[in-house]
C-alpha cells in the first residue's frame, strides 16, 4: 500500500468524540483523562460545559492542558443534553461519532475496538458492547454482561419487545448515518428515541468485550425510574412512523414496556407505582415465567430484595473489583 492509500485509511477511519458537561466536577477529569489513554486517538476532542455551576470548567480547562491530541472546550448556557450533542455533532467531522458523558469512562481499547468494528461492518449504524456499572469511586459494582441480552445485527427486537439499549458510553456512530436524524431536542430521553430510528436505517454492531463504564451516584429513586418509563413510552411514540408500526404494534409494544417498568419498580422495592404500571399490561410479560417473577416479586417482602441486591453488588465487587485498566488518575 503506497502512501496516498495509507492516507485515504487513515482518513475514512477518523472519529471525533464530544464530552457533554454538566456539574460533575468530581468526575469529569478521570473522564477526560480515559479520553486521553485511548491507543486509538481521536482527530479531535470537543467538550461543550452546558452551563455548570459546580466550577467544572475550571478543571476541564486545567486538564485540557494535557490533551495529546487537538481539543477544544466551549463554555455556555445550559440549553439541554439533546442540543448539546447536536451541536457537538454539528462542529465535529469525521466518518465516525462517539461521546462520553462527563462522569463516564472508557477503558483504554474502546475507541480502537469500535472503528475496527465498524470498519468491517460497513451497513451497521453504530458499534456498541457491554459495560461496567461503577460508584463514586470507581469500583464496580454491576456490568451489563451479566444480566443484557444484546443483539447483533437487526436491533429492532431487542429495543421495542426486550427493551434492552445500548447504554451510551459504550456506542460509537456512523456519522453519515447520525447526521440523517441528530438529537431530538424535544425528547426527555436523549437516546432510547434515537436508536429506535437508526434500528431503521442500518445494523447495531454488537462487541461482547466490555471496554466501557457507566457512573451511578447520588440516589436513585423510584421517581427516577418513573420518569425513565415515561420518556421511553414516548420515543416509541415519537418513532413509531419510522418503525412503520400499525396502532396495535404500538399498543403491543406499550404494553411490553410498560411490564418490564414495572419490573424495574419491584426491584426498587416500589409496589404500588409497580401495580400502576402492571395494571391492563399483564399481556406485555415476555413469558409466563417473567410474569410469575412479578407475582412472586408484589408477594415477598421488600427485606427480600435488599438482600439479593447487596449480595449481588458483592459478587460483582468480588469478580470485577476496580474498573480494569481505567484507572481514575
Amino acid at each position: 500500500m503506497d502512501g496516498q492509500d495509507s492516507n485515504k485509511v487513515s482518513e475514512a477511519s477518523r472519529v471525533s468524540v464530544v464530552v457533554p458537561s454538566y456539574n460533575h466536577a468530581p468526575f469529569v477529569e478521570a473522564t477526560l483523562r480515559s479520553v486521553f489513554k485511548q491507543t486509538y486517538a481521536p482527530s479531535r476532542l470537543l467538550v461543550i460545559d452546558d452551563g455548570s455551576r459546580d466550577g467544572s470548567p475550571r478543571v476541564i480547562e486545567r486538564v485540557l492542558n494535557e490533551c495529546p491530541f487537538p481539543c477544544e472546550l466551549i463554555a455556555r448556557e445550559n440549553r439541554g443534553l439533546c442540543a448539546t450533542l447536536n451541536e457537538g455533532l454539528s462542529k465535529t467531522s469525521g466518518t465516525y461519532f462517539a461521546y462520553l458523558g462527563s462522569d463516564d469512562l472508557w477503558l483504554p481499547e474502546f475507541l480502537a475496538a469500535r472503528v475496527a468494528l465498524l470498519d468491517s461492518r460497513p451497513r451497521a449504524a453504530l458499534a456498541y458492547g457491554h459495560a461496567f456499572l461503577i460508584d463514586e469511586r470507581g469500583e464496580v459494582f454491576d456490568c451489563t454482561l451479566d444480566w443484557a441480552t444484546y443483539a447483533d445485527g437487526d436491533a429492532r427486537a431487542m429495543l421495542l419487545a426486550e427493551t434492552f439499549a445500548p447504554m451510551s458510553p459504550t456506542v460509537v456512530y456512523r456519522r453519515s448515518i447520525l447526521e440523517r436524524y441528530g438529537w431530538n431536542e424535544r425528547a426527555r430521553l436523549e437516546d432510547y428515541e434515537l436508536y429506535l430510528r437508526l434500528s431503521t436505517e442500518g445494523e447495531f454492531a454488537f462487541d461482547p468485550r466490555v471496554l466501557s463504564a457507566w457512573r451511578r451516584h447520588g440516589s436513585n429513586t423510584s421517581r427516577d425510574f418513573v420518569w425513565m418509563i415515561e420518556a421511553r413510552l414516548e420515543a416509541q411514540r415519537n418513532a413509531a412512523h419510522d418503525l412503520k408500526l400499525s396502532d396495535g404494534e404500538l399498543e403491543r409494544y406499550q404494553r411490553v414496556l410498560r411490564f418490564a417498568g414495572a419490573e424495574d419498580l419491584l426491584r426498587l422495592g416500589d409496589k404500588r407505582t409497580a401495580l400502576k404500571f402492571l395494571r391492563g399490561n399483564l399481556g406485555g410479560a415476555p413469558s409466563a415465567k417473567a410474569l410469575a417473577r412479578v407475582l412472586l416479586r408484589l408477594a415477598a417482602p421488600y427485606s427480600l430484595f435488599e438482600w439479593r441486591k447487596r449480595r449481588t453488588q458483592e459478587r460483582a465487587s468480588r469478580r470485577y473489583g476496580s474498573l480494569p485498566g481505567g484507572e481514575e488518575k
